[in-house]
């Protein structure tokens, strides 16, 4: 599985012009879903993001989690992520889960957060969708389970 995790004072996503899923501070995750992963992938990844130390504590240094802000996260699946761009000018995603298997995973991932008391935000599987975001830092990174 491959994330790219970024720390936002605030974020939305829209299907067809309606907000289906908005959070304050906290983290969007970008998640995509590999076809080797399972849900130990999605178990790990959701422990490493969860205890990331990136917000900032009283003096200004990167040392407190999601989990101890008590932020807020949303979750936007995106095969894109999968996309390998080393050959020729079309990525290629060859190396991306099936919808069914992306899918589950996906939605396991996303209870996996809920499950540690985190208000958890979605978008929609498979649909076109836009995501807002005020990006708090900024701070972004990219977080892998293999």
């Amino acid at each position: 599985m491959r994330a790219v995790v970024q720390r936002v004072k605030e974020s939305s996503v829209e299907v067809a012009g309606k907000t289906i899923g908005r959070i304050g501070a906290g983290l969007l995750v970008l998640l995509g879903v590999a076809k080797q992963d399972t849900k130990h992938d999605a178990d790990f990844l959701a422990d490493k993001i969860l205890n990331l130390r990136i917000f900032e504590d009283e003096q200004g240094k990167m040392n407190r989690s999601l989990l101890d802000i008590k932020g807020e996260m949303l979750v936007v699946s995106q095969f894109t992520l999968l996309g390998d761009c080393r050959k020729g000018r079309r990525p290629s995603f060859i190396n991306a889960a099936g919808p069914e298997i992306a899918n589950e995973i996906y939605e396991y991932f996303s209870a996996k957060v809920k499950s540690n008391n985190i208000d958890v935000k979605t978008g929609q599987f498979r649909a076109m969708m836009d995501v807002h975001l005020i990006n708090d830092g900024p701070v972004t990174l990219i977080v892998e389970s293999r």
